[in-house]
């Protein structure tokens, strides 16, 4: 018995009452083995890491460099994003304000 695949298969789904729900089952199976392949790589990697510490003392003096050089950019975007979510809790607290006014006025 022959059995087809790709976008014949699919038509002959959606005839037959099924949707993509065993598409974006797939998606999120593939993802999650994507995700436990990476992590598993990563240990392995990190693992090796550990046997060789002038490798790990040399990845914190390049990672060190790179804080040092770009420091400025580092703490000006920070306290950019710390403004933005002051200003962000501001509003919704004022929002919440409205709600609240607006509802006791009804009542």
């Amino acid at each position: 018995m022959a059995h087809s695949h790709g976008s014949h298969a699919m038509k002959g789904m959606k005839h037959a009452g099924y949707n993509h729900a065993g598409h974006t089952m797939g998606k999120q199976i593939m993802k999650g083995s994507m995700a436990s392949a990476t992590v598993k790589s990563g240990g392995k990697l990190m693992s090796k890491l550990g046997k060789h510490p002038v490798l790990v003392f040399g990845l914190g003096l390049a990672a060190g460099y790179v804080i040092y050089k770009y420091r400025k950019e580092i703490v000006s975007s920070v306290g950019k994003a710390t403004d933005a979510s002051k200003d962000f809790v501001l509003q919704q607290k004022e929002n919440l304000e409205d709600i609240v006014a607006e509802t006791k006025e009804e009542s």
